[in-house]
Order: structure tokens, then sequence, then C-alpha cells
């Protein structure tokens, strides 16, 4: 039987793309294991669900490597826990990941490709990380803006005018904490 496995790293991205894949593949919806979480968390229920069920004969179609596991000791794991359960895996774009057959190049290109796939996970977190402190160097702060840089005035101008801290919070939308320190700044 052909199962599936599709996942996306956030709650904003979309899985229509990859299913749209698998199911023009040959899987049946119904087959498909998905879920939004990242790759490099080994623990994952739909995966660790999809591998449970696996039985001897199966085959798990994957849309591209990255999809399964972003870390190439994780993704060494689970293609062995799928062999172990006498399944197999398949890659539509990744054409050399294919278990259906016993070709150890297969075997040689997916440590080599799984190697490329962690490498390149690791040099965007390096770039990431020289980026922002290149950035806080001259003054100016990554990441998400403060809401207490985004609301500071209003509660300022709440709390001034003798509002209670209950519904300032009501009012703003921020946390009680949140509140407490723009307050403590004044």
């Amino acid at each position: 039987m052909l199962l599936a496995y599709a996942r996306v790293s956030t709650d904003e991205q979309n899985l229509d793309r990859q299913i749209d894949a698998l199911v023009k593949y040959g899987v049946d919806k119904r087959n498909i294991y998905m879920e939004k979480i990242t790759g490099t968390k080994r623990e994952r229920e739909q995966l660790n669900k999809m591998i449970s069920e696996l039985q001897d004969g199966d085959t798990v179609i994957i849309t591209d490597l990255t999809r399964i596991s972003r870390s190439t000791k994780d993704l060494l794991d689970i293609i062995e826990q799928i062999k172990s359960k006498r399944a197999s895996i398949k890659s539509i774009k990744d054409t050399w990941l294919d278990t259906t057959t016993d070709n150890p190049y297969n075997d040689f290109l997916l440590t080599v490709m799984s190697g490329l796939s962690q490498l390149e996970r690791d040099l965007i977190s390096q770039r990431t990380k020289e980026g922002l402190a290149s950035a806080k160097a001259r003054g100016r702060n990554g990441g998400r803006p403060s809401k207490q840089n985004e609301k500071g005035e209003t509660v300022k101008v709440l709390y001034s005018s003798g509002m209670k801290i209950v519904d300032i919070v009501k009012q703003t939308g921020l946390s009680r904490s949140t509140v407490n320190r723009i307050i403590k700044k004044i």
C-alpha cells in the first residue's frame, strides 16, 4: 500500500502543494499523514503514527527529502525504522531516494544528500545569527517588534488617566506582566 507523509514548518504554511503532488503520484488522500511542525524536531506525532502503522510491503511516499527530516542523523534513523518494518520509502523529487530496490548507490546518495540538506540548514542558521549580531552592533534589534514599544504610549496614557491595570490589560490585549513592565518604566 502507498502511504505518504507531508509536513510544513509553521501554521502559516500550506500543505496543498505536497498533497496535490502525492495524490497525483497515486496516494489515496486518506493515507497521507500531515502535520505542521519543524523538521528539526524528531518527535512528530503524525510521523511516529505512520511509522507505527507501517506493514510489510508498504511504501512511504514523500515529495522531497526535507519533508521527512532536516537532520542527517534523524533522517537515517527514520529510514532505518521504515526498513525495519519491511517497508520502503520513495521521494517524488529526489528520484535517487528509493529503497524499493536493493541498490547500494541509493544508500550512498541518501547519506551524501542528507548531509548536504543538514549543511544547508546549518548555514542558514549561521547566517541568520551573524546578521542579527551585525544589526545589533549597529543599534538595530532583529526579530519581532516588542509589544512594549508598540503599545507602550497607550499604556502610559491610560495608566496616567487613572485606569486600573486590569482594565488596561483588557483594552490593549497585552499581558498583565507586560503592562506592569511598561508602568515600571514610567
